[in-house]
């Protein structure tokens, strides 16, 4: 049993690498583990400094990796973004907006990151600084839409649970439980991410560039594992 077990674990785990979104998400799980690790080296203990500045070496070579992978995003964003639409499906006129601002700043984030990333490259002649503030801005901006709309839905759910009758909510309370526990776990997500794009804003800007690498990584991490177990309890087929 606990070789099945085992294998069904594997099995799983093999499911979600073989998906861009999942092999994504376990990339970025990596890359904040390396950063959190390595920072708490570099930081604690002088001894375990070389260790630590390769694991943070590791942790850029794999954040680059995944900004070069968002290169071919922008099709599956737009993509998504015309099935959505206006929301015309959505039963609450907030959620709907939040939704389709997210996907707006979603939308412009990507080509924003690009011309940061080629002006890096050296491929483009620009300002990289400027276009990697836009993408961080437009990044936490979608952030700030997607804590709001989440919100919204966890409201909109303790409604329904309250106003059903015993033997309804009953029947749904695992339903409507596993919605509300996505929910806040994208709230946990995306505030972490938040705190993390408001340390990467040019200074001046409340907490911006005062974050050690220690706690990027440990707010990172935090982020990843909760995209991770989504991923992970949809057998792979979410997305981010």
């Amino acid at each position: 049993m606990a070789a099945a077990a085992q294998g069904g674990l594997v099995g799983r785990l093999v499911s979600v690498l073989e998906t861009y979104r999942g092999r994504d998400r376990v990339i970025r799980t990596l890359c904040y583990g390396c950063q959190l690790t390595g920072g708490a080296l570099a930081r604690k203990d002088p001894t375990q400094a070389p260790l630590g500045c390769s694991l943070l070496a590791l942790a850029e070579q794999l954040s680059h990796c995944r900004t070069v992978l968002r290169l071919f995003d922008d099709l599956a964003m737009l993509a998504y973004s015309c099935q959505y639409g206006l929301g015309a499906k959505e039963e609450d006129f907030a959620v709907r907006w939040l939704s389709v601002l997210n996907n707006l700043a979603d939308q412009l984030y990507y080509p924003c990151e690009h011309v940061a990333w080629a002006a890096d490259a050296e491929i483009l002649r620009a300002d990289s600084q400027k276009w990697w503030a836009l993408s961080t801005a437009l990044w936490g901006a979608s952030l700030l839409l997607g804590i709001a709309r989440s919100l919204r839905i966890l409201a909109q759910l303790r409604r329904k649970l309250q106003g059903q009758d015993s033997n309804r909510v009953a029947a749904r309370a695992k339903e409507l439980k596993a919605q509300a526990t996505a929910e806040a776990l994208t709230i946990l997500s995306n505030a972490s991410d938040l705190a993390n794009a408001i340390h990467w804003l040019p200074p001046g800007l409340l907490w911006a560039g005062k974050f050690p690498p220690w706690l990027v990584g440990l707010l990172g991490t935090v982020s990843s594992l909760a995209g991770l177990y989504q991923t992970y309890a949809k057998g792979g087929a979410g997305m981010a």
